[in-house]
């Protein structure tokens, strides 16, 4: 599981950054994702032809980071017709999106991260997709008091995912779930593992 954060958002403290993003990889048997090849998929590429790029229809952050992006930029309009549409893309409306997805890129690869090891076998009901179901859950402002709201500045508010704007977080699945008490002590088990 891995948690991202967003320089310039901070928690209520005003000093700690605050989580903007929550994901795992491999949550279904046929999966065979592993951390970080999810990880890059989101960051982008680094060599190759399309090196500063990425590709924004394997990565549902990048998709909405990128749409966030075009509603406050000044992008062509050929981008905003094409931008996540269809999972795949010819080379020239790939090539026409090149810009956006090196601004993307440079984004999120600016943000910090923390992973969070959970070794357990892919599935709906492992231990990395309870986690992560309740992590987002958790830290969403969606239907009760904020924990930690979103600066004025952030991009998120941009979105036209109503769910990213209200949430406070890149996440649109779980938002609106409530969390289990109980998932703070797996939560904890697995941190303490880690040491």
């Amino acid at each position: 599981m891995y948690l991202f954060f967003e320089d310039g958002e901070y928690r209520k403290d005003g000093k700690t950054l605050r989580v903007v993003r929550v994901g795992t990889h491999a949550i279904t048997s046929k999966s065979r994702t592993k951390l970080w090849s999810r990880l890059r998929s989101h960051k982008g590429t680094i060599r190759g032809s399309g090196a500063g790029g990425g590709n924004h229809r394997g990565s549902i952050f990048r998709k909405r980071v990128g749409e966030a992006m075009l509603h406050s930029g000044s992008y062509p309009a050929k981008i905003a017709e094409t931008w996540g549409v269809d999972d795949n893309a010819p080379k020239e409306v790939r090539m026409s999106e090149f810009p956006l997805e090196q601004d993307v890129s440079r984004f999120i690869g600016q943000m910090p991260f923390l992973w969070l090891d959970v070794p357990d076998a892919p599935s709906p009901h492992s231990d990395r997709a309870y986690l992560e179901r309740n992590c987002i859950a958790l830290l969403s402002n969606i239907g009760k008091p904020s924990i930690d709201p979103p600066s004025r500045r952030w991009l998120g508010l941009k979105s036209s995912e109503i769910t990213v704007r209200k949430s406070g977080l890149w996440n649109t699945n779980h938002v609106e779930d409530s969390y289990e008490n109980a998932f703070l002590d797996k939560l904890e088990k697995y941190v303490s593992m880690q040491s």
